[in-house]
C-alpha cells in the first residue's frame, strides 16, 4: 500500500506564508480550477452554462465575476472557473454537466498554483512584476500577463487583495519573483 502525502505547489505539507512590510504573500492550494471554451456556434449556451454555475453572467474581457465559484475571462469565448476545493472538488465534472456538450471543458486544478498578495501598497509590488496599469486595475479586474517570463493570470479581488495564478511547475520561481518584488518595494 502506498502512503501518499499531499503537498502544496512549493512542496510542503502546509501552505507557505511570508510577511514583509505591509504585505503578506500566501500560497493558496485549496482551489479547484477548470477551463471552459465555447464550441463554434455554442457561445450563448456556454455563457448560460457559466451563469448557472456562478450566478452573474460570464465576465467580459479583463474581468472576473462570481461568489463561491468564480469565472475569469482568458480569451475570446474562453474562461477559467475557480472554486474552493473543499466545497467544489468536482468543479470539472459540474462544468461538463452544465456545458451539455456545447463547450470544451478541461481539468486545470493540478496545472496551476495560486499566490495571494494582501496589504497596502500592492501597486508598488505589482509595478515591479508586470505591465498592469494599477490605476485602472480595480476589484473585479482580471488579466493575463507575464511575470518573470511566466504566463500568469492576475485577479484583483479588492483594493488590498490580489491573486496570481501561475504554472505549478514553476511555483518556486514565481514565489521567488513575488518575494523579490515585495522586498524591493518595501
Amino acid at each position: 500500500m502506498h502512503d501518499l502525502i499531499a503537498t502544496t505547489a512549493l512542496g510542503a505539507a502546509a501552505p507557505c506564508v511570508d510577511h514583509h512590510g505591509p504585505i503578506s504573500l500566501t500560497e493558496e492550494p485549496g482551489f479547484a480550477l477548470a477551463s471552459i471554451a465555447a464550441r463554434r456556434g455554442a457561445e450563448r449556451a456556454t455563457v448560460l452554462a457559466i451563469r448557472r454555475m456562478i450566478g452573474p453572467t460570464a465576465p467580459k474581457a479583463g474581468h472576473w465575476a462570481g461568489e463561491r465559484i468564480i469565472a475569469f475571462w482568458t480569451g475570446p469565448d474562453q474562461w477559467m472557473l475557480e472554486a474552493p476545493y473543499d466545497s467544489d472538488e468536482f468543479l470539472f465534472e459540474r462544468a461538463i454537466k452544465e456545458a451539455k456538450g456545447k463547450a470544451s471543458v478541461t481539468e486545470q486544478t493540478g496545472a496551476w498554483c495560486r499566490f495571494d498578495l494582501r496589504g497596502t501598497g500592492l501597486a508598488a509590488v505589482m509595478e515591479r512584476l508586470c505591465p498592469i496599469n494599477m490605476t485602472t486595475f480595480i476589484a473585479g479586474s482580471a488579466t493575463r500577463t507575464s511575470i518573470d517570463h511566466l504566463g500568469c493570470f492576475v485577479l484583483c479581488r479588492s483594493e488590498g487583495h490580489i491573486s496570481i495564478h501561475g504554472p505549478r511547475s514553476c511555483a518556486a520561481a514565481l514565489h521567488h519573483s513575488l518575494l523579490t518584488a515585495i522586498r524591493a518595494a518595501f
